[in-house]
């Protein structure tokens, strides 16, 4: 767990005593994209570790680094080497599990890959904290020049250098950006090399954070790194009300959630039959009303009538293949009145059990006037 020095120092007890903050400590949340090495227990048959660690820096951003042999756990300040100077970031993932994740970020161990320098000792720490104190001014600054601008973009975060010579700007904008004459101002105004990055609104959420609708913290801030696409056709698989309020997440998008169960609906919907028209009986044309995908039962409803008839996904293929050769069953059901009779029992039981579960007996008190009584006078005070 990468964390502050209250979360990673052991203390007296050999027990480490954490900050208790919830994933709110200056570390950006302890917990935030942590990986748990399930891994760490297994012996490897070669005995030789992968030399390659996975390190994480503010809001999540994570890289891969070349260890030269030193000592290291997960959790770990360390330096490392970057582009025109060197930055201090937390040993998130080590051992075998770095490679499988370079396997699916498609990266290969080649010089590309930059070098740790050392263990962060406490005074590049010191140094370190004393650079962050800038971002929070800096990013109000910036916000500032930017409206003076009227530049259409919008600034999310600002990530200092530990070596305080470069500052990576993080923004949003719905269009390209002329930023040129904003670079310029920025690194006279604060003296340092200037670096703008644009983000996606899902990269800005995830780096915001913030909790969603079901209660939790968002994906995108916790666990989930690779954003794909969400269309509103995984809300109509799932027959979800097509409501731009409530599918959509802080980010403005759709939320990413849409797609965790769109596989199991895609797989249940494979036996349930499209309906293009309505069922022709001999009673008349029913139309479908809804459909429960998991217990695979259609309801249908007539004409003028506020009655609807749960039909088996199979007994409508049949029925659908009968009137494609202009023949009309009876009814829907082979025994249609038992069934209905059924079903409206069923239906009337629950929604009985419902009423005596949130009913609420009230009673009407009377409220009787309150006489005014003389307050008799001690004659012993007279």
């Amino acid at each position: 767990m990468s964390g502050c020095t209250t979360c990673i120092v052991p203390s007296e007890n050999n027990k480490i005593p954490g900050c208790r903050n919830n994933g709110g400590c200056l570390t950006d949340g302890c917990d935030k994209l942590s990986v748990t090495d399930w891994l760490s227990d297994m012996e490897l048959p070669t005995g030789e570790t992968f030399n390659i660690i996975e390190v994480r820096f503010k809001s999540g951003r994570k890289e891969f680094f070349k260890n030269n042999e030193l000592s290291l756990v997960t959790g770990d300040p360390v330096v490392v080497d970057v582009p025109n100077g060197h930055h201090i970031g937390y040993v998130s993932m080590m051992g075998e599990l770095v490679k499988f994740q370079m396997k699916k970020k498609n990266i290969e161990d080649d010089e590309n890959i930059r070098k740790i320098y050392r263990k962060a000792t406490p005074r590049d720490m010191e140094k370190f904290e004393e650079v962050r104190g800038r971002e929070k001014k800096t990013l109000q600054r910036t916000r500032e020049i930017i409206e003076e601008k009227g530049l259409e973009m919008k600034l999310t975060d600002v990530e200092f250098q530990a070596d305080n010579t470069k500052a990576t700007f993080y923004y949003s904008a719905d269009e390209r950006v002329d930023f040129r004459e904003l670079i310029k101002m920025l690194a006279s105004e604060f003296k340092i090399r200037i670096e703008m990055r644009q983000i996606s609104l899902r990269q800005e959420a995830g780096r915001l954070g913030g909790i969603g609708s079901c209660g939790r913290e968002l994906c995108c801030s916790t666990w989930l790194t690779d954003f794909k696409s969400v269309s509103t056709t995984s809300a109509r698989y799932q027959n979800l009300s097509l409501n731009p309020s409530k599918l959509s997440g802080q980010c403005g998008r759709l939320k990413c959630c849409l797609n965790y169960e769109l596989d199991t609906y895609m797989e249940a919907l494979v036996d349930i039959p499209e309906i293009e028209a309505p069922l022709v009986t001999e009673k008349g044309e029913a139309f479908l009303q809804k459909t429960d995908i998991f217990k695979k039962i259609m309801w249908f409803g007539y004409k003028n009538e506020n009655t609807w008839i749960a039909v088996d996904a199979s007994r409508v293929t049949e029925v659908m293949e009968l009137n494609k050769k202009g023949k009309k069953p009876a009814t829907l059901l082979e025994n249609e009145e038992a069934d209905i009779e059924d079903t409206t029992m069923a239906l009337n039981s629950d929604l009985e059990e419902l009423d005596r579960k949130f009913k609420k007996k009230t009673k009407r008190k009377k409220h009787k006037k309150k006489r005014f009584k003389p307050r008799r006078k001690n004659p012993g005070n007279e």
